[in-house]
């Protein structure tokens, strides 16, 4: 079944474009809604009309989009979500969606992109697991109508462009939302190595030994609870080849925290599942960006183990030596994302990576501060942050800059040890900063905490129950705004961008 879908604004009695031809093929049944009251436009309002044989399809959707004056690419995105799934629940098939409007910065291009990014990302769904589904019929495409020649080309553009970057979100998703007896340290490896080969990344893959061999102690500190073997992940691409310098991503990679002998409550324990979601970010954000190809090196680390409370784990009180040499006084085992972040940070510095952003679900307190609306960003350069807010904000991924004061680096002093790997509650996730900070030296340096948006209980516009996807979009936009690229898509890099 083929549905047609328009857009409209709130507050704009006249349709325009592609909806006023289809209302006019309609006599005028659209306008007539809209002069009644029944269609108000109104930002996510989705109504169907009937076309009773007068449109090859046999109804019409019209998404309302809200007041000119708040459009931009994030409601389009959000819209083209809702709308979406709002096509799937009735059992439509394939859809053509006609434009009718868009801010006025939105170029043909960026509107094929916001759109299919919403779509496919509001479309997600994780069933691998269920061994059965229930009966209905999925939304198989989506056709963009109203547009030729150049203006055409741009559009395919921005669309494969989109299908890039949310499906590099989606393999995010997937990742996370995979149950850790899955997604084990070993297998997320494995999925590493997978991507690599798919996209044309270089990937790398020490062992304990390895880790040993180069003085790290917090990651292989961290794993002595648990069977599962360590993995240090090292994906790297190579889109400039006449420098050594590369940007660098560090994911925290826990693929289940029980929280050592620290143990955490029962309740809410299944989700972290998901606290591996910064790695998944950085492996999905390299296969984006290998399918990109913009003219800059990046390399991406995750280092990954369980945080388990067998009988070899390490215990409160205990010290471990990080690769840099810096030792860590062990005052709570659940503060163990840190510490495997201590040896990902220092192996950056070890590869003169710069500037460097590492991506963890670190801290319970980020969320209380922000919620589950906006990522909290923490740095030692003011720059690197100004190139990471539009980034976000071409991703739609809110993100807000939080202080580290000079007085919450007192909170992680130790008295046995260099430093110790928690500051107590106060401050949490600027005292879990401060402790990052301590492996960077001078390296321009961000960390994002996504604790409080790495997984969502509601739809809501693009996001979707479980798995958010988030920063891996804001991670690929900052690499193509470094290389000072828009990621123009070939029809070779096209060829690799299916689902």
């Amino acid at each position: 079944m083929r549905s047609a879908r328009g857009r409209h604004l709130e507050g704009e009695p006249k349709l325009s474009g592609t909806a006023s031809d289809i209302d006019t093929a309609l006599n005028g049944a659209l306008s007539q809604l809209i002069e009644l009251g029944d269609i108000k436009c109104k930002r996510g309002e989705i109504t169907m009309v009937p076309t009773f044989g007068r449109l090859p399809s046999p109804r019409v959707v019209v998404a309302g989009l809200g007041r000119r004056d708040a459009l931009s690419r994030d409601v389009f995105r959000t819209v083209a979500a809702e709308a979406a799934r709002y096509l799937r629940a009735h059992g439509v098939a394939s859809a053509a969606v006609a434009p009718s409007a868009a801010p006025d910065d939105l170029q043909l291009e960026s509107a094929g992109k916001v759109i299919a990014e919403g779509a496919l990302l509001g479309l997600y769904t994780f069933s691998r697991h269920k061994s059965s589904l229930e009966e209905s019929a999925p939304l198989q495409d989506i056709a963009i109508v109203g547009q030729s020649g150049a203006d055409a080309a741009a559009l395919v553009r921005g669309v494969e462009r989109g299908r890039i970057l949310a499906n590099a979100a989606n393999l995010a998703r997937d990742l996370e939302n995979e149950p850790s007896n899955y997604t084990t340290p070993t297998e997320l490896a494995n999925r590493a190595k997978a991507v690599a080969d798919e996209s044309g990344v270089e990937c790398q893959v020490l062992d304990r030994e390895d880790m040993v061999g180069l003085g790290m102690g917090a990651l292989p500190g961290v794993a002595k609870g648990s069977y599962e073997e360590p993995k240090f992940i090292v994906l790297a691409y190579r889109g400039d080849p006449s420098t050594d310098r590369a940007i660098g991503f560090v994911g925290k990679g826990v693929t289940f925290d029980t929280g050592g002998l620290s143990i955490k409550p029962a309740q809410g324990m299944e989700e972290m599942k998901g606290d591996m979601s910064g790695g998944a970010s950085v492996i999905a954000a390299l296969s984006a960006i290998a399918r990109l190809r913009p003219k800059v090196n990046v390399t991406g680390i995750v280092p990954t183990t369980e945080n388990m409370p067998g009988g070899a784990a390490i215990k409160p009180g205990d010290v471990l030596v990080a690769m840099s040499g810096k030792t860590i006084e062990v005052i709570n085992t659940d503060a163990e994302g840190r510490l495997i972040l201590a040896d990902g940070l220092a192996y950056a510095r070890r590869l003169d990576l710069s500037p460097i952003i590492d991506v963890a679900t670190l801290t319970g307190a980020v969320s209380i501060a922000l919620g589950d609306v906006a990522l909290g960003v923490f740095s030692n350069d003011d720059q690197l942050v100004e190139q990471l807010k539009p980034a976000a904000g071409e991703a739609g991924e809110k993100l807000w800059q939080l202080p580290p004061f000079e007085e919450h680096r007192e909170q992680i002093k130790s008295e046995v040890a260099d430093i110790k790997n928690t500051g107590g509650r106060k401050a949490g996730s600027a005292t879990a900063a401060w402790f990052l900070a301590e492996f960077v030296d001078s390296t321009p340096w961000a960390h994002l905490d996504i604790a409080g948006v790495d997984t969502y209980e509601h739809e809501m516009g693009w996001i979707v129950k479980g798995a958010s996807g988030i920063p891996v979009r804001t991670l690929i936009h900052f690499v193509l705004d470094r290389a000072g690229e828009s990621a123009e898509v070939t029809s070779e890099t096209a060829a690799t961008a299916g689902d």
